[in-house]
């Protein structure tokens, strides 16, 4: 990933072109035609929007005086209701940096940029997808629980898919913005209440994970990097490597529904550090294999793994998420309904005892346990010793 050190600066001179961007909006018989100037007002708004989330997270400790969105009008802008929803999440982002701060978090630095991928315009609608890439720099705190030897960035790519409607003057309005990917779970978006992993056909043999705490600090777990035989280091050395860019010799899950790819891309990084495969039929919770043609449900299945995990003793529970270690997997169950939602595995641990986790859907690198914590403190945390 790349550190933008100047990242508020480009942003304000981006800011400042604004008001002179024309959406270029012809109305034709029957409907508007989006040209290419129309497309890149599309994605400089949905930029506008998401780097305000990112903003809202910042610990700059100065506001915007007039909102990066608001600054479009007339031909491309952004619906009232959404703006007030728009308003809402930053509220609710502003109050997920006070609970940061409060366990020694902060972010001195962010970057958001947007890149269009498709436009599909049917009559009055513009379905517009768009790749969000955003990167946030950790701010050294003195005096905290957390500081001084984090990683220097977490960043994500979130996709988004944003509806824009015409009215008879050709003019757009964004109205809607809807996340692709599996789950809420990028730093910078509003948390929703509850996300359902694919259904699972569970039966009384099948173990079930003990819920770990979530307060700090935790009991003395040290982990025995040796005991097992496995290389923990290449653990996170696969998952660093692949959490934006996908791993061809495995299907890509994301965006598919379901549960997405986030078990999968774990389960790969547990190969890539010693794991073997267990061979057998693919709804065998006991049978844990996957490649390029085939995978087992345990695989690439959150509750499924979880029981794999546990019956064949490759994984222990964990008392509290803060005893994570490197090549560690820590699972939430978001709405606490007792079916497991969401898979990430730990790629770092600092001095301090705060494990980060790198996860696809939405694919993430190094986000804190504290972050995860503080964006959903009222989710079911399942923490796993590998």
């Amino acid at each position: 990933m790349t550190i933008v050190t100047a990242a508020a600066a480009s942003v304000v001179a981006g800011a400042a072109l604004l008001p002179n961007w024309s959406a270029g909006a012809a109305v034709g018989a029957d409907q508007p035609t989006v040209d290419p100037t129309t497309k890149a007002t599309f994605q400089k708004l949905a930029d506008a929007v998401f780097t305000e989330r990112t903003d809202a997270l910042l610990d700059s400790g100065k506001a915007r005086n007039k909102p990066l969105s608001s600054r479009f009008s007339g031909d491309v802008r952004m619906s009232s209701t959404l703006s007030d929803d728009e308003k809402s999440a930053l509220s609710q982002l502003r109050t997920r940096k006070s609970r940061l701060r409060a366990l020694g978090e902060s972010y001195s630095a962010g970057n958001t940029k947007v890149s269009l991928d498709r436009t599909v315009v049917q009559g009055r609608h513009a379905t517009v997808q768009v790749t969000e890439t955003t990167t946030l720099t950790y701010k050294k705190v003195s005096g905290k629980k957390v500081s001084g030897n984090e990683p220097k960035t977490t960043g994500f790519q979130a996709h988004h898919r944003l509806t824009f409607t015409a009215d008879a003057n050709g003019n757009w309005q964004l109205s809607k913005i809807r996340e692709t990917d599996a789950g809420y779970l990028a730093v910078n978006q509003p948390a929703k209440p509850s996300i359902k992993a694919a259904p699972t056909t569970a039966d009384d043999n099948m173990p079930q994970a003990a819920r770990s705490a979530t307060t700090w600090p935790a009991p003395s777990n040290p982990k025995n990097f040796s005991a097992s035989g496995y290389d923990y280091k290449a653990m996170a050395a696969y998952a660093e490597k692949y959490w934006s860019n996908y791993n061809p010799a495995y299907p890509n899950f994301n965006g598919q529904g379901g549960g997405g790819d986030c078990t999968n891309f774990v389960s790969q990084s547990l190969k890539a550090g010693g794991w073997k495969h267990v061979p057998g039929y693919v709804y065998d919770y006991t049978k844990w294999f996957g490649n390029s043609d085939i995978q087992s449900d345990s695989f690439v299945g959150v509750n499924e793994f979880s029981w794999f995990a546990l019956n064949s003793k490759r994984a222990t529970s964990l008392a509290n998420v803060y005893q994570l270690d490197v090549g560690d997997v820590l699972q939430m169950d978001f709405d606490k309904d007792g079916s497991k939602d969401h898979t990430m595995i730990v790629t770092y641990r600092s001095p301090q005892g705060v494990p980060y986790v790198t996860y696809h859907s939405t694919n993430t690198y190094r986000r804190s346990v504290a972050s995860i914590i503080a964006s959903y403190p009222n989710a079911a945390y399942y923490a796993y010793r590998t």
